[in-house]
């Protein structure tokens, strides 16, 4: 039995994350109120299936520019005030940091759904939060970013918990950009063989290489065997070098899927974000300086750290990056950063 698709748009969740990263790279600028309420109406007006408002966790007061919030209760509030009925809306919590005890029992009128950031230097505590959460009442949307970091007997770990708590979709996430046609394969066959068939396999895709797309598509070859979710966001806007694009696989999806999204709605978004500064260094879209982290399989904000803050050339990230030690590639911190730019020194 053919597979239904899905498609979830995380633009003011990832786009707000970038917007926040431009900030801290000295780019001043941020979603207004009427921006998210403008995003949100839209993309509801387009019949995207899933709709993503925003982050919790880690949030102070004010940094609802960047669609980061205290608590569930805040962000529901960003839900339009009518919905089509088969439309879901989600937030995302940052980690598994948000007392549970703060987090009330699901109720009509918060978030449907919730996806969970697994932190991978403390993997039990995140998988044990996505349980808590769905004894709650909530859909679970379980994200292990940098999938690519996993070995299969950690994601056979996540899969098991995804079954025993009922999960709605387990992720594979192309954090960095490097995934190719074979990863996607691999993993879809490993989450395929061994998740219930009624937990939705989701894939997230970064664009460092300009793959996003392409990746995307070789993704839906598996939709016939059961139901899927594809994340983008308008423009592409997201944090690096950003997501695949809504406008590009919404027309894909009603050209060849026989989906219905409102293209009109998709664009009247775009028009929004054109006003946004998309094209400083460091900001969304294809970038050498996004590609280069794809190559070298390290976080991207060193690239962007280096080139933005520390005005280096391109050849001579190509070459910190390249001779980086394996055991920082994946975390990007001030130390390690430090690290790195003694190391070139040293050279």
């Amino acid at each position: 039995m053919q597979g239904n698709i899905k498609l979830l748009d995380c633009t003011i969740r990832d786009g707000g994350r970038g917007l926040e990263d431009l900030n801290k790279l000295g780019i001043k600028t941020g979603f207004t109120v009427e921006n998210r309420s403008a995003i949100a109406t839209h993309l509801r007006n387009a019949k995207i299936d899933v709709i993503e408002l925003g982050s919790i966790g880690g949030s102070d007061k004010g940094l609802e520019k960047y669609a980061i919030f205290q608590n569930i209760e805040l962000l529901s509030r960003e839900i339009p005030s009518w919905r089509d009925k088969n439309q879901m809306f989600v937030c995302f919590y940052i980690g598994p940091d948000t007392d549970s005890d703060s987090i009330p029992e699901y109720h009509p009128g918060l978030c449907d759904g919730v996806r969970v950031c697994l932190r991978y230097s403390e993997l039990q505590k995140s998988l044990d939060y996505c349980a808590m959460l769905s004894k709650k009442g909530y859909k679970v949307f379980i994200q292990p970013m940098v999938t690519m970091r996993y070995t299969e007997d950690e994601l056979k770990r996540v899969i098991h918990t995804a079954n025993e708590i009922g999960a709605y979709a387990l992720y594979f996430v192309d954090s960095y950009g490097y995934m190719d046609e074979r990863d996607i394969e691999n993993f879809f066959r490993l989450y395929n063989e061994r998740l219930d068939s009624n937990i939705h396999i989701g894939f997230h895709a970064h664009n460092n290489m300009a793959r996003a797309f392409a990746n995307a598509k070789f993704f839906l070859q598996y939709h016939n065997y059961r139901n899927v979710i594809l994340d983008s966001c308008v423009t592409g806007m997201g944090q690096g070098a950003g997501n695949l694009q809504t406008e590009v696989i919404a027309h894909f999806l009603n050209a060849y899927f026989d989906k219905k999204y409102d293209f009109e709605n998709i664009l009247e978004v775009c028009d929004i974000l054109e006003s946004f500064p998309m094209r400083e260094p460091g900001s969304w879209g294809y970038s050498p300086v996004g590609l280069l982290p794809a190559i070298h399989r390290t976080a991207y904000k060193y690239a962007y750290t280096l080139k933005v803050a520390n005005h280096m050339k391109l050849a001579e990230i190509n070459r910190l990056l390249s001779d980086m030690p394996d055991e920082m590639r994946h975390r990007f911190s001030k130390d390690n950063l430090s690290k790195l730019l003694e190391r070139n020194i040293q050279l």
